[in-house]
């Protein structure tokens, strides 16, 4: 069975912690697409989780865990994630390294903040962390890509091209900026090389054979929906595409093989950085679901911007996912509010809108229109069944699958690995 797992609005949902829940019943886990940028948080009974590339189910010794060709790679990030992994006693064995994936190098992150500060105003908020450089040399075909560092003749070939020729011109006549020494490089990604190696591998054969004998597999998506660079609130997005699509292209998995699309949403709505939040609270309502659910960036540490439920985007995540099934995260966020808000529909300029509008200046200056519900007032996170719920938190949900059109199968109650209720559906049969 292959399900595919995506992030229904601006990332942050709790994708980490869904992935860890199902990855028991798992035998392989494909990261598809993203880079170092995404923070999935996995709370165990061993302590606290966070990654960046590494995909959640690595805590699970029977899971195969790949990351795919189409994320892009800092290698220092992945070497660090291996090495702490290892200080808490976790060898990653059944770790996986596509060679077609994209390596984030030296100068991407560089390049990154470059651009970031010539924006001025204008600037996306990125996390500079060399992503969006990256995934634009793939484009460019001047990429390198991890299986490169087993081919060194190749690597030297190329860096004096690729930094002599092409990066460092532009560092030094357009930037005024520092330069690349790229034998210094070479030297560097030598030990990358020689740390990695174990776990370069061309995918292909390793997922096929999955399919073939009908192993369960988890496609773990990074960011979210209305991050994607085609359908999400452009240009304040990612680098990748973050919707079922790109699950597919960055694994080797045709549609035809998907059993069921899942997306995972929040109770509420939040986003890091730049562009429009239709919902968004800035009152003090806000600022108590912010400390209340952590909202704070894995990655980055900054404070997310925080707001009621936005059914109209939850709606077109579902639809543009495929998804049937919904993971609810952070109901117990909630908890103490005497009233919650739901986001049903936008009004702009007169005109009603069911769906998140491409024109961003539009959703940016549209008018949420909302359905107030009462709040459940009781702690929740010691619930496992849906029954346990309070009566009006159990409406509270009911009414986000009427307006997501879709139904809610997993809710989450709490940060651990066991506050969760499941619901109707039972995951790989």
């Amino acid at each position: 069975m292959v399900i595919i797992i995506a992030g229904a609005q601006w990332g942050d949902e709790g994708k980490g912690k869904v992935i860890d829940l199902l990855a028991e019943r798992a035998d392989m886990i494909v990261r598809p697409q993203g880079g170092a940028n995404a923070g999935h948080t996995v709370v165990t009974e061993d302590g606290e989780f966070k990654f960046q590339l590494l995909p959640s189910g690595i805590l699970y010794p029977h899971v195969t865990c790949v990351i795919g060709h189409g994320v892009v790679a800092d290698p220092r990030v992945l070497i660090r994630e291996i090495d702490q992994l290892r200080e808490r006693g976790i060898e990653p064995d059944n770790l996986v390294i596509s060679e077609r994936a994209h390596m984030v190098m030296g100068y991407h992150p560089v390049f990154d903040q470059l651009e970031e500060g010539v924006r001025g105003d204008d600037r996306l908020g990125t996390t500079r962390r060399g992503i969006g450089p990256a995934y634009s040399d793939k484009i460019r075909r001047i990429g390198f890509r991890i299986g490169d560092l087993q081919k060194e003749a190749f690597m030297r070939k190329k860096l004096d091209f690729v930094v002599g020729q092409v990066k460092n011109p532009i560092l030094t006549d357009l930037y005024r900026d520092r330069t690349f020494d790229w034998e210094e490089m070479l030297a560097e990604y030598r030990d990358y090389a020689a740390r990695l190696n174990p776990y370069i591998r061309d995918i292909y054969p390793l997922v096929q054979d999955a399919l073939d004998r009908q192993a369960n597999i988890l496609l773990e998506g990074a960011q979210a929906t209305m991050l994607d660079l085609d359908l999400g609130t452009y240009p304040y997005v990612t680098s990748s595409n973050t919707t079922a699509g790109g699950a597919l292209t960055g694994s080797g998995i045709p549609p035809t093989r998907v059993d069921l699309s899942l997306v995972v949403c929040k109770a509420y709505t939040t986003r890091v950085g730049y562009g429009p939040l239709p919902t968004e609270l800035t009152d003090s309502t806000g600022d108590q679901i912010r400390e209340k659910g952590t909202e704070f960036g894995t990655v980055t540490g900054r404070a997310r911007r925080v707001g009621w439920f936005d059914g109209p985007v939850a709606r077109y995540a579902v639809r543009v996912n495929g998804a049937e099934s919904m993971a609810l995260t952070k109901l117990d966020v909630l908890d103490a509010l005497p009233e919650v808000g739901i986001c049903t529909d936008y009004e702009f300029r007169g005109r009603v809108h069911d769906h998140p509008m491409a024109n961003i200046s539009h959703l940016k200056h549209c008018s949420p229109r909302y359905v107030n519900m009462p709040g459940w007032q009781a702690p929740i996170g010691q619930c496992r069944t849906w029954d346990e719920l309070p009566t009006k938190c159990r409406a509270y949900v009911e009414a986000l699958e009427g307006v997501a059109e879709v139904s809610i199968d997993l809710i989450g109650v709490g940060p651990r690995r066991d506050q969760f209720i499941m619901r109707k559906r039972s995951f790989f049969g």
